[in-house]
């Protein structure tokens, strides 16, 4: 049940960032393989990273789901892309719910690894934030880890919650509804009220070299 489980929100994870990418790639007029590249990177680059680092097969390398779920999510922007784009948050909805989803992923993988906790969070960590990141540089965008915007800390802050959750014996699927749950709560909630970290300042002698 949970490998099921875990599969579900790896390939809904995949779609909704498949879709953040190749929206964000429609912005800058790439055409429709391009914007298929930039979905795709964005879906895959976490979850590649992640497995490099664990020292195993990257994930798509033996499963054709990802690449075929990167299409759908292009074939839906094709067909409903008046109604997708009349929404101006779209593409903001589908990061943040890739985030949560993808999150959660790299720390149970992690966890099967036989990981220490710490090391899981960072791994959902870095399943979550950095397929944005690749996406962002290659369409010439400062990535949103490198923002103000609260971003990776949600990563970090759901992964707290992952194994709190399962120190208090939650059910395994429940833990990983609500540790998702928890990363996309708090990137909406930071938006949407403006919270964010402090930016670091450049100091008087940078400022003036400029």
């Amino acid at each position: 049940m949970q490998i099921n489980f875990t599969i579900l929100l790896d390939l809904l994870g995949t779609f909704a960032f498949a879709v953040s990418g190749i929206r964000m790639a429609s912005a800058k007029q790439i055409d429709w393989f391009g914007a298929y590249i930039i979905g795709l990177v964005t879906a895959i680059g976490g979850g590649t990273l992640r497995d490099v680092l664990l020292d195993v097969t990257p994930f798509w390398f033996l499963d054709v789901k990802y690449i075929l779920t990167t299409g759908l999510a292009l074939v839906a922007i094709l067909l409903f892309k008046e109604k997708l784009y009349q929404l101006g948050s779209t593409l903001f909805l589908f990061d943040t719910i890739g985030l949560g989803l993808f999150t959660v992923v790299g720390i149970t993988k992690s966890i099967a690894a036989g990981l220490p906790f710490w090391v899981c969070i960072i791994m959902g960590t870095i399943t979550g934030s950095v397929g944005g990141v690749v996406r962002d540089v290659l369409l010439n965008e400062v990535p949103l880890i490198f923002r103000k915007d609260i971003y990776a800390l949600a990563c970090v802050a759901g992964g707290g919650v992952y194994f709190l959750c399962s120190a208090l014996d939650f059910n395994a699927d429940v833990t990983a509804i609500i540790a998702a749950i928890t990363v996309i709560a708090l990137r909406l909630l930071s938006v949407k009220f403006h919270i964010h970290l402090p930016q670091l300042q450049p100091t008087q002698k940078d400022s003036k070299s400029k």
